[in-house]
């Protein structure tokens, strides 16, 4: 499959689809399934952050596959606000394209590095993407690693 999707700029009319995605992905996931289904309002892909400057979608034939979101932060940095593949299109080389996008997405912002908020088990993903460890930080769900990405 890995030339048979393409990366385009997110649309708001993406929003049902994206949010899909992102229970999909919940949903396959043992660790956050059972916190996440007591806590749904936390699952969110706000309508304001589908935009060309700060999202990107990968389509492949006739259904989305995935989404990015880049934020950009206070410090002038940006953030990899949301990163999701639908799990029966994981290991298809989909997220390491979002993540390249992403990175174009925060250089356009004037970002020079690129941070996210990684849940255990997309360590790996992120680590062979060029992310590296920064520390951790406490989120709604618990702990998390801080990691980021140098853009030049």
């Amino acid at each position: 499959m890995g030339s048979e999707y393409t990366i385009r700029p997110a649309r708001a009319d993406d929003q049902p689809t994206l949010v899909a995605i992102v229970w999909k992905t919940v949903m396959a996931s043992e660790r956050d399934r059972d916190t996440l289904l007591a806590h749904p309002e936390a699952v969110q892909v706000p309508i304001e952050q589908l935009t060309p400057i700060t999202a990107c979608v990968a389509d492949a034939a006739d259904t989305t596959a995935g989404f990015a979101v880049v934020l950009p932060r206070p410090d002038g940095d940006a953030e990899l606000d949301g990163l999701f593949v639908d799990p029966a299109m994981q290991r298809l080389g989909i997220g390491r394209r979002l993540v390249e996008r992403a990175k174009e997405l925060a250089r356009a912002m004037g970002a020079s590095t690129l941070h996210v908020v990684a849940a255990d088990d997309a360590l790996a993903f992120y680590r062979s993407v060029g992310f590296v460890e920064t520390g951790v930080t406490e989120t709604q769900f618990g702990k998390a690693l801080l990691m980021r990405v140098g853009l030049n």
